[in-house]
């Protein structure tokens, strides 16, 4: 399913690298990663997204090398093969919750959003504890109502892959297990793999594999 072989990337900055020489997950897989903040476990999710290209190296999803795609070409496979919940959520101010949940319909015509799509993101949001709140823009939501919004965007698609930075990272003891359950069982249910960072060491249990990230480090990251 994710293929990333001798792959290397630093920021112009300098100051850091990163050295991947090989990870691999095969579909299904739930693999955590796990490490000292900085050792560039974000800067793997979004190389792996193909929202950064590697300086050397391929990074394959699903069969396709995302590296040697165009940026075009990455957006569209992005929204329609990846479910990303971003550690800063990513969610447009100006759209609804629902609206913010259903974004990945509006920039890809890869999708199709319909009636099926939008009751999945009713289904997912009354999971999450924000049905009665789809109306509300992003302001109007708390920090831990923005992530169930971010959660629920990466998953309404049902894509085959998820990749998760601290998505429990804004919530309650209890509501980490619940979310995290809604995870595991959209995913479980779409055939997808799962890969997420964290620093929540009591949820490591869930996951099939975990990875240290230090040991791919040199120097800093932001």
């Amino acid at each position: 399913m994710i293929g990333v072989s001798a792959v290397s990337f630093g920021y112009s900055s300098g100051g850091f690298r990163l050295n991947v020489p090989e990870l691999t997950l095969q579909q299904g897989e739930r693999l955590a990663i796990v490490g000292p903040s900085g050792s560039g476990k974000t800067t793997l999710l979004n190389l792996i997204a193909g929202i950064l290209l590697p300086d050397g190296g391929r990074i394959e999803v699903d069969g396709t090398e995302v590296s040697g795609l165009s940026d075009a070409e990455r957006r569209e496979f992005r929204a329609s093969h990846i479910g990303f919940v971003f550690q800063d959520f990513a969610l447009l101010d100006y759209l609804s919750a629902r609206q913010n949940i259903l974004y990945p319909y509006r920039i890809t015509p890869a999708l199709t959003l319909d009636t099926a799509a939008r009751d999945r993101a009713q289904a997912l949001a009354e999971a999450c504890g924000i049905g009665g709140k789809l109306d509300r823009r992003p302001t109007a939501l708390s920090q831990g109502e923005q992530q169930r919004v971010a959660i629920c965007r990466a998953l309404v698609t049902q894509p085959k892959l998820i990749l998760s930075d601290e998505a429990t990272g804004n919530l309650d003891p209890e509501s980490k297990g619940r979310i995290l359950d809604l995870l595991f069982e959209q995913a479980s249910e779409a055939g997808a793999t799962v890969l997420a960072v964290t620093h929540d060491h009591e949820l490591l249990p869930q996951f099939e594999r975990v990875i240290d990230f230090a040991q791919y480090r040199e120097g800093v990251a932001a």
